[in-house]
């Protein structure tokens, strides 16, 4: 057991209790900080992978939204014909109306 032989023995036993509890909760903050930065990274990380994941998509749509405008000249081009063909059909038909 601690003996106490005078104030100077008390104030050395306080002190080292203030210490050692000091010692405690600077390993609990150490640790929690540690697990608050590792969180933060584990998220950082996630967040990195969806930006990535939606980087690609923006490509790959990019892409065939290229693609598709390239066909676009092509299909205009057959529109038009269909709409010249149309207009013939229907001034056929309206000369055989008169024709009757």
């Amino acid at each position: 057991m601690i003996s106490i032989n005078d104030g100077k023995d008390l104030l050395y036993v306080i002190i080292s209790l203030c210490v050692l509890l000091f010692t405690i909760f600077s390993c609990w903050a150490i640790y929690y900080l540690a697990r608050i930065l590792q969180q933060m990274f584990k998220v950082i990380k996630e967040a990195s992978n969806l930006l990535n994941k939606f980087e690609e998509l923006m490509k790959s749509l990019k892409e065939k939204i290229e693609h598709g405008a390239s066909y676009l000249p092509l299909i205009m081009e057959g529109v038009k014909k269909l709409v010249e063909l149309m207009k013939k059909r229907a001034e056929k038909k309206k000369r055989n109306k008169k024709s009757e």
